[in-house]
């Protein structure tokens, strides 16, 4: 059984080449650097579903 869980994506480390792009991600509090290779498009206050270090889709929000 494989767990995802969500996060906010706190800050982006650019890099020149896309597949190298990290965040740090806020899980309630506990700050962990994840891959944002999955994820081109997330912006920093985006929440993200991580799974293993990796930032696999951006969560639409709630309406």
């Amino acid at each position: 059984m494989c767990l995802a869980v969500a996060g906010e994506l706190i800050e982006i480390s650019e890099h020149s080449d896309p597949l190298w792009r990290m965040g740090e991600v806020s899980f309630g509090g506990v700050l962990r650097q994840v891959s944002l290779a999955c994820v081109p498009e997330a912006r920093v206050g985006d929440q993200l579903l991580v799974h293993v270090g990796v930032a696999l889709t951006v969560l639409e929000p709630e309406r």
